[in-house]
């Protein structure tokens, strides 16, 4: 499932949180993760997708952000945003 917000009145995203949550369906064995967006600014949900911790769903959830033109996101520096987001666009993590 690939969800994303209306962006019709959206005039842009400063910063959007990134994040994924796993939970699994019959046995642990089966996970399944939640990758989401957020606005950091309003925390209004961006777009979100459900899938496997794997690259490729990273990238469907980066491609339904492209419309917010977001200035900054916000990582927990997992590998697959370290891959797929230019540096300059970075922030550093809120602890």
């Amino acid at each position: 499932m690939v969800k994303q917000a209306q962006t019709d009145d959206e005039p842009g995203v400063d910063e959007s949180e990134l994040d994924e949550m796993w939970s699994y369906v019959g046995k642990k064995t089966n996970p399944r993760w939640l990758w989401h967006a957020i606005d950091r600014k309003t925390g209004k949900v961006l777009a979100y997708v459900f899938g496997g911790r794997k690259d490729e769903v990273f990238l469907q959830l980066k491609a339904l952000l492209d419309p917010f033109g977001i200035k900054r996101y916000c990582t927990d520096g997992w590998g697959a945003y370290e891959r797929h987001l230019p540096v300059e666009l970075e922030c550093i993590p809120v602890l």
